[in-house]
């Protein structure tokens, strides 16, 4: 190794751990599960920041599942077409600068540190505002969020694809104008913040639907299709509806992924190869699709070489993915009934295992019974376990839930992750020579983790 080399790891070196005191530093405030519905501190420090979230365009991302997916899809689809791009996304597998991507590449350590150190002195001046009112600090999303725009100012870019963080009205990110609002399908989850029903959720969730905006909506049930299309009507918003105007019209499997033909605003894009696994990704596809004719045609056709290269270039780490082979280990970072129906869906679809093992963890906000009755028919055996994550269900406590679902002699109960991964290899391996899988799933934490663990972090 070269001294110019040895210079460069050490300062890389410097820079990762000045990123992750950063890090340590806003995590110290309130968590993004724990926050006052407001957008007064977020406004108030872009306000001082000369506003930094209006210097680009902006796609607006809600939904309760696939809105990570559909950010990343949009994200590529639009630098596909030559365009500078940010994408702001949670939460993240390994690093909180996955967060904040420029070019569909997460910010540097080293500007990582930086953009925090041009923020911190506005932040330091609101939390201070906000501690004379008898307010909290900001917190741990908003800071963020802050440091998205300003790094997306800087850059500069041309179009942010921003996803919530939760719900749509007061989420942190909604402080942008969105000229293309997208809403993913809607379901219960969250309900402590967003509701116990889906009428209030598709109403908070509607508050991302600015004046004159494209909103582009997924299938939906009925009542929350009428509060979409009413909070539409309201602010005067083209609405386009997956089903009526948009469609996916045909779907094969293939290998490593599936040939999807579309039918957007422009016309029918045919045999678009998608590396991604699952219906609900042909359906997360078709909405970055429409949302990009959208923002970039205001609907007209895409060039269809262009709309193949992005999305045969597409990837969404922790979504069916597959990390090992022999037997074959899937994460796949579903939380919520609709996520684990899906996955179960593409999973069912996708690969023919003889016998497939869980290695389950789920955090305790989450309907634990709900998502182990959903994996229920897809697997031999279950492992619970747990994440790093403090919220996770103690082990002892999401057996017994296990144990009601599966019958305890399908149930194993192990403390550490590393110890179930060993655990539901050797009994995915034990009676089947061929065909045998591992699946990681009930958290977003769960994924990243094992991620992390195998190596793909």
């Amino acid at each position: 190794m070269t001294r110019a080399d040895r210079s460069r790891r050490d300062a890389e070196r410097a820079a990762d751990e000045a990123a992750k005191e950063v890090y340590q530093a806003i995590l110290s405030r309130n968590p993004e599960h724990d926050f006052e519905p407001t957008l007064d501190r977020v406004r108030a420090v872009c306000d001082l920041l000369g506003d930094p979230q209006k210097a680009f365009r902006t796609v607006h991302v809600t939904g309760t599942n696939g809105k990570t997916s559909t950010a990343r899809m949009i994200d590529r689809l639009v630098r596909e077409h030559g365009l500078r791009t940010g994408r702001f996304t949670s939460p993240h597998l390994t690093s909180p600068r996955e967060r904040i991507a420029i070019d569909g590449e997460p910010i540097s350590a080293e500007r990582f540190v930086d953009i925090w150190q041009d923020v911190a002195p506005y932040v330091h001046m609101v939390d201070t505002r906000s501690a004379a009112e008898g307010g909290p600090r900001m917190s741990f999303f908003e800071v963020l969020t802050v440091m998205a725009f300003a790094a997306f100012a800087d850059a500069p870019i041309d179009v942010a694809i921003i996803e919530v963080g939760m719900g749509g009205g007061w989420d942190a990110t909604n402080v942008v104008d969105g000229e293309v609002a997208v809403v993913a399908p809607i379901s219960l989850d969250h309900e402590r913040w967003l509701g116990h029903d889906l009428i209030s959720i598709a109403g908070e969730k509607a508050g991302i639907i600015k004046d004159g905006a494209s909103v582009v909506l997924a299938r939906q049930t009925e009542d929350v299709e009428g509060v979409l299309l009413a909070a539409a009507a309201a602010r005067g918003a083209r609405v386009v509806r997956e089903g009526v105007d948009i469609d996916v019209t045909e779907r094969t499997v293939a290998v490593g992924g599936q040939l999807i033909s579309l039918r957007g605003l422009g016309g029918i894009y045919t045999e678009v190869f998608l590396p991604l696994y699952g219906a609900h990704q042909a359906h997360n596809a078709l909405l970055a699709l429409v949302a990009t004719e959208a923002l970039l045609t205001g609907g007209a056709a895409l060039d269809g070489d262009v709309v193949g290269a992005a999305f045969a270039d597409v990837d969404s780490p922790g979504r069916l993915e597959v990390l090992r082979s022999s037997p074959t280990i899937i994460v796949d970072a579903a939380h919520n009934p609709a996520g684990i129906e899906a996955l179960v869906s593409g999973v069912e679809e996708a690969f023919e295992f003889t016998r497939l093992v869980g290695v389950v963890g789920v955090l305790q906000d989450k309907d634990a019974e709900s998502v182990l009755a959903g994996l229920e028919p897809l697997l031999a055996e279950v492992v619970v376990t747990r994440s790093s994550s403090p919220r996770s269900f103690e082990v002892a406590d999401l057996e017994d839930i296990a144990n009601e679902v599966f019958g305890e002699d399908r149930v194993h109960a192990v403390e550490r992750l590393d110890d179930a991964l060993d655990l539901a290899v050797a009994l995915a391996e034990g009676e089947e020579q061929y065909g045998a899988g591992v699946l990681v799933t009930g958290s977003i934490t769960m994924v990243a983790d094992l991620r992390i663990l195998l190596g793909r972090g």
